[in-house]
């Protein structure tokens, strides 16, 4: 058993907008977000279009859902079909945060995605009552000054917070539930499948399955010693986690550390001919070495994957590899993706593709290599080009590729958030 006396017990509540996407949506057309029909798609032109996010009502009557197409909504005329607008969701979410300071300084906030944030109420009790009260005060406040819904979780970390708010509080009537410590073997460990569970993928879980994991609970009562061995430090994380501890500080990630760096794409359109393949996996290396770059990492395993079209009844490839300098130059991790793309690709039609970069190093200093004197140029180069691109914008400096019909980072840098604005 865990001693909990030796953690902290904060008082943090985890804020969730309730479908934030169309709710925005639906309130900027003069809609109720919880009752109305309405559903936000990638692009009203595309019949094949991905549904970016579904009000409630839409999702519970009609099953609609984040990820089905667009040719999946019925055509009812009580149903209103938007395309995003990701300048006005980001300005709502920046004016959600302010609101958020009425209650809280800065520094007790940490804002961990577009719709979600973490806030520390602990010693606030003679200001505003209680954490449930608090959470009370924040959502009427937030309905009020945006007609817009929200939930909340509260617990003593931000884990137990994320955990009581995506397992309880979606389901509360009054949208506000609240965990504890002791509550972690009656809520949380009867939980399966596994990835129910935050921080928990498919891959982790097909794997703990091996292992004859099925439960948290059987996770929380496995030998350490081994989860370590299996998955290293994720191992001890897994671990502790399971027993609902966790020492993040607000205004850091809950997972510490970037373990990787990496873009996922699907394509606008069926890619049959390898070299426009070829010309999207340029574009999506550039991209990847600049995220990099500007986190000064480089890092040494690169793992590219291609999914096919349902013309070919979908399949694909996912495969890695680890080279033995770190790198983040562009050209660099395009030649390893080149080498498994020949080794693994063999002509089918392309709609999706992956790409990441991770076993990350510090970018302060490099081996010079006697077969790569220049090695050292290409790399001073790509922080050369970055500098133009944050200063006049990611489209100033593109490579060749861009400007055919294959390329796809001219449109993109027209988007905002990957989305029209």
């Amino acid at each position: 058993m865990i001693d909990y006396t030796q953690f902290p017990e904060r008082k943090i509540l985890c804020i969730d907008m309730k479908s934030f996407y169309s709710s925005v949506a639906a309130v900027d057309k003069g809609l109720d977000p919880l009752t109305c029909y309405l559903a936000v798609v990638a692009n009203t032109d595309r019949s094949g279009s991905v549904v970016l996010a579904a009000s409630p009502a839409l999702k519970r009557d009609y099953k609609i859902k984040t990820g089905s197409r667009m040719f999946e909504i019925p055509n009812d005329p009580k149903i209103l079909i938007v395309n995003p607008k990701m300048r006005l969701f980001v300005r709502v979410s920046t004016e959600l945060t302010k609101l958020f300071y009425r209650y809280v300084p800065p520094s007790a906030v940490h804002t961990y995605s577009v719709d979600e944030s973490f806030l520390d109420v602990k010693g606030l009790e003679k200001i505003w009552g209680t954490p449930d009260e608090i959470a009370a005060l924040i959502q009427a406040d937030i309905r009020k000054s945006f007609g817009l819904p929200c939930t909340v979780g509260i617990g003593p970390n931000m884990l137990i917070a994320k955990l009581a708010l995506d397992l309880e509080s979606k389901k509360a009537p009054n949208g506000i539930a609240e965990w504890t410590y002791d509550d972690i073997p009656r809520k949380l460990w009867p939980l399966q499948p596994l990835s129910e569970m935050w921080g928990i993928g498919s891959r982790t879980q097909k794997t703990l399955h091996s292992m004859g994991i099925f439960t948290v609970g059987q996770l929380a009562r496995f030998d350490l010693s081994l989860l370590e061995k299996k998955f290293g430090i994720m191992g001890n994380q897994l671990y502790h986690h399971a027993w609902g501890v966790d020492l993040s500080e607000i205004g850091a990630p809950i997972v510490q550390g970037q373990v990787s760096f990496g873009k996922s794409q699907i394509l606008l359109r069926d890619y049959k001919e390898e070299k426009e393949i070829k010309a999207v996996v340029l574009e999506m290396c550039e991209e990847v070495a600049r995220r990099a770059r500007n986190a000064r990492k480089v890092g040494r395993t690169i793992s590219f994957g291609l999914s096919y079209s349902k013309d070919e009844f979908g399949g694909g490839f996912l495969r890695s590899r680890t080279i033995e300098e770190p790198t983040n130059v562009t050209i660099d991790i395009y030649q390893v993706c080149l080498e498994l793309m020949k080794e693994n690709y063999r002509g089918q039609t392309v709609r999706q593709i992956s790409l990441s970069i991770g076993k990350l190093y510090d970018d302060y200093e490099m081996q010079l290599d006697l077969f790569d004197v220049d090695g050292w140029k290409k790399r001073a180069l790509g922080y050369t080009v970055d500098k133009i691109r944050n200063k006049f914008g990611s489209a100033a400096l593109l490579r060749a590729v861009s400007y055919t019909a294959a390329g796809t980072a001219k449109h993109r840098a027209s988007l905002v958030g990957g989305h029209q604005g």
